[in-house]
């Protein structure tokens, strides 16, 4: 009886100490709010409710879950920070002094600077050698097989050259025909064309001198043109034209045609040549490349004297047209 009497006091006594739930001194413990465990971390996060600013349960996994892509290609579209297009300039930024460095290091010192500057990015004087054909060729109706050589040299830089250049043609064990030095100072005038002026001396077939005028470049869609006037010490005026193309049929093996054609403003009796065109040359040459500066060629060449002067070689018993084998060299050094 004793020992129940003691247990009896004991949970009333327990009762009281349960139902205070850690309140604050002198508040009411029915008034207080109930603990967060979640908060307090004494259960897992799987058991706890999400809190309100949290991203869906969904999105936890994806790392770009959330991004707006669609800013990131407007951002794409916008200049970088700090540019600007170019209609947007400032005029400020094309103003100035020509030498702005001069101001802080003196002109004494970036002079030499400014020089080697110009001198690095086109100022260099270089030179070359451009042995375009030499060839010899084979007839196919029967006349004498011939040979002909063009070439020129030039020293100087992108602006300003001396050129050199000859050419010219005979008969293979036979006489010299035809040859011809020009002497030239070429100017650019734009970033694929030069004008070249000079003089011309031919030796063959008879001594001649000219005055010489001329452009000389690269044509849109690549066609390398060659032109020029030419007025004698005799008050001839005569004039050629050159055009050429290269198509790659392999880095190495190339196709070239190539047409050339002569003109007279007068008769020249001397050289049995005629007013008008006089002759057209169309060719077609395939070259292979051993090494750019060194490319055997074999190709076909059509001759062909016209108008007056086509005249005037049958009256002398020749064949003015002929088509001709070209077996040849194109080297550059």
């Amino acid at each position: 009886m004793r020992r129940a009497a003691l247990l009896a006091g004991a949970m009333l006594m327990a009762a009281p100490l349960a139902a205070q739930d850690h309140a604050e001194p002198g508040k009411n413990a029915g008034t207080q709010p109930q603990m967060d465990h979640c908060a307090m971390g004494h259960l897992p996060p799987e058991q706890c409710p999400p809190k309100e600013g949290d991203p869906p349960a969904e999105t936890m996994d994806d790392p770009m879950a959330g991004v707006d892509h669609g800013a990131h290609r407007g951002m794409a579209e916008k200049p970088a920070p700090g540019a600007a297009p170019e209609d947007a300039l400032p005029r400020r930024a094309l103003e100035g002094p020509q030498h702005a460095a001069d101001a802080i290091w003196g002109s004494a010192a970036m002079a030499p600077s400014r020089r080697q500057l110009a001198r690095e990015n086109g100022g260099m004087v270089t030179g070359k050698i451009f042995v375009e054909r030499l060839e010899a060729r084979l007839a196919t109706d029967g006349a004498e097989d011939g040979y002909v050589w063009d070439a020129q040299a030039w020293y100087g830089g992108d602006i300003n050259r001396f050129v050199l250049k000859t050419e010219g043609e005979g008969e293979i064990g036979g006489a010299l025909e035809d040859a011809e030095i020009q002497a030239l100072y070429s100017r650019a005038i734009g970033p694929f064309f030069d004008l070249q002026a000079g003089v011309r001396f031919d030796p063959e077939p008879e001594a001649r001198t000219h005055l010489v005028v001329g452009v000389a470049g690269l044509a849109p869609y690549m066609f390398h043109v060659d032109g020029a006037l030419f007025l004698s010490d005799r008050g001839k005026l005569t004039a050629r034209i050159e055009a050429e193309y290269d198509q790659k049929i392999t880095q190495r093996l190339i196709l070239q045609p190539r047409i050339e054609a002569e003109f007279a403003a007068q008769d020249i009796p001397a050289r049995e040549i005629g007013a008008g065109i006089t002759k057209i040359e169309p060719g077609l040459r395939l070259r292979y490349e051993i090494v750019p500066e060194f490319a055997p060629y074999i190709g076909l060449e059509y001759e062909a004297k016209t108008g007056e002067t086509a005249d005037i070689a049958r009256l002398a018993g020749e064949n003015p047209d002929g088509l001709k084998i070209a077996v040849g060299l194109r080297a550059w050094f």
